[in-house]
This record gives structure tokens, C-alpha cells and sequence, in this order.
């Protein structure tokens, strides 16, 4: 049996997390911006620690299992 829970957690944060994308946090002209396909360094750490702690939270803390075979 795969334990496939950390790749689907990690692909989904991931794609809802790029910055750009759906919204970028800190924007360039605003606090938040959507939909702007543009990014900044600023921007890119701020979405990576994010990302950080909230795979953190589903992989280790609550410990999300999905299990095929």
C-alpha cells in the first residue's frame, strides 16, 4: 500500500499557494493582490513560509493518510 497524503497535500498547497496566481501576498501596489501573474522576492518568501507551516500542520500535526491498494 502507498501512502499517498503527502503528495496530494503538498501538489494541492502548492498550486493554491503559488504566488501570482490566485493572490499575492505582499502585492506591489496593495497589501494583497489577485490574479496578477507577478511576483516579487518578498512575495516568493512570504507564500514559502506559509507553505512551510501549513504542510507542516496537515503532515505532522494532524497527519493526513491516504492509502491506496
Amino acid at each position: 500500500m502507498a501512502d499517498w497524503g503527502p503528495v496530494v497535500i503538498a501538489v494541492v498547497l502548492f498550486v493554491l499557494l503559488s504566488p501570482g496566481l490566485l493572490f499575492q501576498l505582499p502585492g506591489k501596489n496593495r497589501v494583497v493582490e489577485f490574479g496578477k501573474m507577478q511576483t516579487s522576492g518578498v512575495s516568493i518568501l512570504v507564500h514559502t513560509i506559509i507553505f512551510f507551516g501549513l504542510i507542516t500542520i496537515f503532515l505532522i500535526a494532524i497527519g493526513v493518510h491516504i492509502n491506496t491498494g
